[in-house]
């Protein structure tokens, strides 16, 4: 169970200048395929929780709003923008036996987020990358319901989660690429899962995703004074449904996740046409139960129907140890 807005492809605050000019790329770093299988509670019930991720992002390739690839002015010519990823978040969670709300039992999550960000060309004449490698914090209060049970066990189970992401992390406006955003985003969820068989689950995780306005923006238009710019509104989901072959051990199944941002991104404001960005992820994955207390996901996607942010593809490890 995580909540990590996290995709969270971690290129938070990408506000880039190229030829053609970009004035998108403003969503911050969400929850792209971090969270996949029986995601609708936490594996073993109330207590403490240390999760740890490990994302490789690889062979990004910028994208223009039309889904095209982005050139990069350098010095011996334009050239395709790529961009690699290594990151990392490490998560706590709380989860209570005392119910709250609606027979609810609250519980807290807290995240910090870490990543490497490498462009190619590096030697290009409009993007800069921020050395700084720590990400926004967040934090999520959450209420969890048990689960529903029927004559051969649990049937649906799922919980609701407020997070808040802070602009902790480390920016500066004088780089475009930037692994924190310098704005408070709210990106709350609800997770669910459903046991289609007492083998097959399905689960989900809805977001939506609003941000406030960064005042110390990168200056990506010429001839343009960037006061403020503020990244639009959108909704992100994960999904995926995964078949027990091995009797409390190891799962198979298909992952994916999908943005879309649905209002335009502002710069001093006014709306900037054709900036919504978009993206779908798809690929295998599994989960292997070492015991009841310790779980690994293992998760791969490859993305598509892009627009306006990279196109690659993703390795995903989650390791899962609960404290008894």
């Amino acid at each position: 169970m995580i909540t990590m807005k996290g995709a969270r492809v971690l290129i938070a605050g990408l506000g880039l200048a190229a030829a053609p000019l970009i004035q998108a790329y403003d969503l911050p770093a969400v929850n792209l395929g971090f969270t996949s299988f029986l995601d609708g509670a936490p594996p073993a019930g109330p207590g403490w929780y240390a999760q740890q991720y490990v994302q490789i992002y690889r062979n990004g390739r910028l994208k223009d709003g039309g889904g095209d690839d982005l050139m990069l002015p350098t010095p011996g010519g334009e050239s395709k923008a790529e961009v690699d990823l290594n990151i990392g978040i490490t998560q706590l969670i709380y989860q209570s036996d005392q119910p709250l709300l609606l027979g609810g039992k609250w519980g807290m999550n807290v995240m910090l987020p870490y990543a490497d960000i490498d462009l190619d060309p590096g030697d290009n004449l409009a993007l800069s990358v921020h050395g700084g490698n720590l990400g926004d914090v967040l934090i999520g209060p959450f209420l969890q319901w048990d689960p529903i049970m029927g004559p051969n066990g649990p049937r649906f189970m799922h919980r609701i989660e407020l997070q808040m992401i802070f602009p902790t992390g480390s920016y500066d406006s004088d780089d475009a690429l930037n692994v924190g955003s310098n704005v408070f985003s709210f990106n709350p969820y609800w997770a669910a899962t459903a046991f289609l068989t007492p083998k097959w689950t399905a689960s989900w995780r809805l977001h939506y995703l609003w941000n406030a306005e960064n005042n110390d923006p990168a200056q990506t238009v010429p001839n343009l004074l960037i006061q403020d710019r503020q990244a639009g509104q959108a909704i992100h989901a994960n999904f995926a449904s995964a078949y027990e072959v091995l009797p409390n051990r190891l799962r198979l199944g298909i992952n994916g996740y999908y943005l879309k941002q649905i209002t335009e991104s502002k710069i001093n404001g006014r709306g900037v046409r054709d900036s919504e960005e978009q993206v779908l992820g798809i690929g295998p994955g599994l989960v292997y139960h070492f015991s009841k207390h310790d779980h690994l996901f293992l998760n791969l996607y490859w993305e598509t129907a892009v627009e306006n942010r990279p196109e690659g593809e993703r390795l995903n490890l989650r390791y899962v140890h609960h404290f008894h």
